[in-house]
């Protein structure tokens, strides 16, 4: 069950974006598993790539067909991955009938799928089921979509802000799936933002680049990592204001402060949805030499399993802290100057549990479905934060049963 997440109520249209979906019979539930994103002339797109060695074919079609790009083929319940050259012929039939029916050149297509790794995608059906996607699209289609790339996630994922440049009003919106496999680096996590400014081709890969790094980048589950991770922005450009060429614009700031809100929101729906979650779960490392020292001890704590075992029985021992601190890896930890909080409760200090401390103290605090867990340590300035869950019978559940 998802930890204090509802479904979207309010995703907001983009000028210039129209999205369909409908069931095209990959998954089991006959759910809609499809979705198509048309984009207007004009539009600019970039995005952020799994950088697994097993990258499937959709990503590396993708990868190629960025540049370009006027629309995006979705699929869930079928991840196109460790297919081979088949996976790729697979792809590009299912873009070759999107564009025909968007009257596009097959390389402004770009596809994304999601799902079971290691089988080939049943493409007649989805070419099939592409009509009706087609005859669906709609500028208000964001929350089907959502709904129709889920996998195990349990509730679907979507945001919406609007900010102003020039005075002229500007959208943005996003959707994204996952809830497991999910250690971005950039994460099994898709994601799809479209927005209405106008951002020149060099300014929008830099915007993904500073949106995802704060964002997508700092939210683990597990700490695996797909096979088929992207996220997505495309920038239609109907917005009427001076172009953004770069980040010295003077709009690029509040364009990345909207993107950001819309992308950090996302990334902490893909924790709250965790598989088998009780537990959101906040690691901040402030004190380190460096932010990636931060990061290094961060993501120790949020992916040890028996800390993450631990948050689900509700059981504060110090010791699983102490032994995730001390093992990250990098060399720029002194266990005497480590401190740690749960909350506001402080558990340890000079790397020792606190005479004050109690038991009973820890418990309360992880009693509660989301809390903070504060690591000092005492070296320098740097600062990290990073989202992650518990980790619970239920995951070993789903995961277990994941094919059947």
């Amino acid at each position: 069950m998802a930890v204090n997440l509802q479904p979207p109520t309010n995703l907001l249209p983009v000028p210039g974006a129209r999205v369909g979906s409908a069931c095209a019979e990959i998954k089991q539930d006959q759910r809609n598993d499809l979705a198509l994103f048309e984009f207007c002339p004009g539009t600019r797109v970039a995005g952020v790539y799994t950088q697994s060695h097993f990258a499937a074919a959709p990503v590396q079609m993708a990868r190629e067909r960025e540049a370009q790009c006027r629309s995006w083929v979705v699929n869930s319940g079928n991840a196109n991955a460790a297919t081979g050259a088949p996976g790729l012929s697979d792809a590009g039939a299912v873009c070759a009938t999107a564009a025909r029916l968007l009257q596009l050149p097959d390389t402004e297509v770009q596809p994304f799928s999601t799902g079971v790794i290691g089988e080939r995608l049943p493409v007649e059906r989805m070419q099939n089921a592409l009509s009706r996607c087609y005859e669906n699209l709609s500028s208000d289609g964001w929350l089907e979509a959502a709904q129709a790339i889920m996998t195990t996630d349990t509730v679907p994922k979507g945001k919406s802000v609007q900010i102003e440049l020039d005075g002229a009003p500007v959208t943005i919106t996003g959707i994204a799936k996952g809830s497991g496999m999910i250690k971005p680096d950039m994460a099994t996590m898709l994601a799809y933002m479209a927005c209405d400014a106008a951002v020149s081709a060099t300014a929008v890969k830099q915007l993904v680049r500073d949106a995802v790094a704060h964002t997508f980048n700092r939210v683990t589950v597990d700490g695996d990592t797909s096979t088929n991770d992207c996220f997505m922005l495309a920038c239609t450009a109907q917005a009427a204001h001076e172009e953004i060429d770069g980040p010295r614009h003077r709009h690029y700031a509040a364009l990345l402060e909207g993107v950001t809100e819309v992308a950090r929101w996302l990334a902490q729906c893909l924790a709250r949805d965790g598989e088998g979650a009780t537990k959101f779960i906040t690691v901040r490392v402030r004190g380190g030499r460096a932010a990636e020292d931060c990061l290094a001890v961060a993501y120790t704590i949020a992916e040890s399993p028996l800390v993450k075992t631990a948050m689900f029985a509700g059981d504060a021992n110090w010791g699983r802290f102490c032994m995730a601190i001390g093992r990250a890896p990098t060399p720029h930890v002194e266990a005497s100057r480590v401190a740690l909080w749960l909350d506001e409760v402080q558990v340890a200090a000079g790397g020792l549990m606190c005479d004050s401390y109690t038991d009973a103290q820890g418990a309360a605090v992880l009693a509660q479905d989301e809390f903070t867990v504060t690591v000092d340590l005492g070296l320098g300035d740097a600062e990290e934060t990073v989202w992650t869950t518990d980790l619970s019978y239920e995951y070993v559940r789903i995961n277990a049963e994941y094919r059947t």
